[in-house]
């Protein structure tokens, strides 16, 4: 890895001018039937995707999950759709670990020295002992759950007030090396957590399948007209854009209008 995400990051932002973050959480049973006696049907879904979405992309985030869900074929799909990824647009693994000593240097070791991702998503409970292990990967980069997306995100980040404990504790470490995960959908709190965490770079999942609204985004989490530190993320909206044959293209279209809704005027 010869950049770091924070600099790829940057530069992928300067040269397109939006904030796309394209979600690969490439459902199997969600793949066009043409690819479905494919040696590697998620592979190949990605590499059509990538191919045809990646000049709108400022970054690419594949979801964990969905490729350990077809065993050994999906982790060699992840691999390969790294792989594919150009290596100009950095490369989120949304992984959502949290774990302490050596068990979280073990993700480290095979997150960014084995699959080569440039960022993961982490989940902060466990404290302070779960950031030290990414701390010490050299180039490192990790968002932190905050506030997520989801309808019971009430049950622990609103009830027990969780995303104003994480907002406070991120002030501790380099806005260079940790960002935050902040739902889209969580309208009411967007403004005030970007107060909470000037600088911070925000990965913001839940516009397209989720309703997010993309306006009140773009109104209340924006840093700065001239270094906004958003990341705005859609995946099923985008890669399953259509079910038929033109899967790749459909895709490319949707990305193109949300890249064209993320610039910042």
């Amino acid at each position: 890895m010869s950049k770091s995400f924070w600099l790829k990051y940057h530069e992928r932002v300067q040269k397109l001018g939006s904030h796309l973050c394209i979600g690969l959480d490439s459902q199997l049973d969600r793949l066009p039937k043409s690819l479905k006696s494919s040696a590697n049907p998620i592979r190949d879904f990605n590499e059509a995707i990538i191919a045809a979405t990646s000049e709108y992309a400022t970054a690419y985030k594949p979801n964990l999950a969905f490729y350990l869900a077809d065993g050994l074929r999906g982790v060699t799909a992840l691999y390969d759709t790294i792989e594919s990824i150009p290596d100009e647009i950095p490369v989120i693994l949304d992984c959502k670990v949290g774990d302490i000593g050596s068990t979280m240097a073990n993700y480290m070791q095979a997150f960014f020295k084995e699959l080569k991702v440039d960022a993961i998503t982490i989940n902060p409970l466990m404290g302070a002992d779960v950031v030290k292990p990414l701390l010490d990967v050299d180039y490192s980069f990790a968002f932190v759950l905050a506030l997520t997306s989801n309808p019971s995100a009430d049950d622990f980040f609103h009830r027990y007030k969780i995303k104003d404990a994480v907002s406070t504790w991120l002030a501790k470490y380099p806005i260079e090396r940790l960002g935050a995960v902040v739902g889209a959908t969580q309208v009411a709190d967007l403004k005030t957590m970007r107060q909470k965490m000037p600088g911070r770079l925000f990965l913001i999942p839940g516009i397209g399948a989720q309703g997010g609204d993309l306006p009140a985004v773009l109104s209340n989490t924006v840093d700065s007209h001239d270094d906004p530190r958003i990341l705005i993320n859609s995946s099923r909206g985008i890669i399953f854009a259509s079910k038929g044959e033109d899967y790749a293209s459909a895709a490319g279209e949707a990305a193109r209008k949300l890249y064209e809704a993320c610039k910042i005027q």
